[in-house]
């Protein structure tokens, strides 16, 4: 908890993500290292899933691509302590239930808290089945990240009074992906939440340029970018990794 409270502490926070695995584990690992270095505050990093629902197509096919490469959850395991050698950046895992439950709930937790990955972001799994990985994420000190998305206000304060290390607003509804236009009923629901519970909001899903990010940090306390990094990562492949630190560069910039 309190690494992800120094991830907002006095600044808005820049949190890009990458699938790991993409195009490989030794392509990732470097991808974090340099973020990290480039300002990145923290880091997410996706377990590849053959059926992520919540993902637009840029990231569906990075998932395809990690898994293709031969990216299991035990390697990306052994990847993030080889990355603990060079930066303690706190990282998150965005993934599905259906890794965690295959690998084993109570291990996948384990060998979080191991290697240092503070906190779990799994949308598919609603807040009313939170139970199903709550137990094990408080055992380990693992921050189990809630969802809320510009649905009924009823549901925002439901989830907001419950969150714990950040809130992750979602922009809009649908999948992930880069977005010219994002809604303007995330300020109001941000604004909602945090007259529940004085916690971080961090908006994703659809940012992509620097003036978007700096429209957000200036209605929540960080942005998350996803697929804009990924196309990166996908257009050049394992040459990819001093174009994503110029993005990182400027998006943090863009914010600060």
């Amino acid at each position: 908890m309190n690494r992800i409270g120094e991830v907002f502490n006095n600044k808005k926070a820049f949190i890009p993500f990458v699938t790991a695995g993409d195009p490989n584990l030794s392509i990732t690992e470097q991808l974090v290292i340099k973020m990290a270095e480039c300002g990145a505050d923290l880091i997410e990093l996706g377990i590849p899933f053959s059926d992520p629902v919540a993902e637009g197509p840029v990231i569906q096919e990075a998932d395809y691509r990690a898994l293709q490469a031969g990216t299991t959850t035990d390697k990306i395991f052994d990847m993030v302590e080889r990355v603990r050698k060079f930066t303690d950046i706190p990282i998150a895992f965005m993934t599905y239930v259906n890794p965690i439950y295959t690998y084993g709930v109570e291990r996948f937790m384990m060998n979080c808290k191991k290697v240092g990955v503070v906190a779990v972001i799994v949308p598919d799994v609603p807040f009313e089945e939170r139970g199903e990985l709550q137990p094990f994420c408080d055992k380990y000190g693992i921050t189990f990240i809630y969802m809320i998305a510009p649905t009924s206000k009823d549901r925002v304060k439901m989830i907001a009074k419950e969150a714990k290390g950040f809130l992750y607003c979602v922009s809009s509804m649908g999948v992930t992906g880069e977005r010219s236009e994002i809604s303007s009923e995330i300020g109001a629901m941000i604004k909602l939440a945090k007259e529940l519970n004085d916690i971080p909001c961090a908006i994703g899903f659809g940012i992509s340029t620097p003036e978007q990010a700096k429209r957000m940090a200036a209605i929540s306390d960080g942005v998350i970018v996803g697929s804009a990094i990924v196309r990166i990562v996908g257009q050049y492949g394992e040459e990819c990794v001093p174009y994503v630190e110029d993005y990182v560069r400027n998006m943090k910039g863009a914010i600060s």
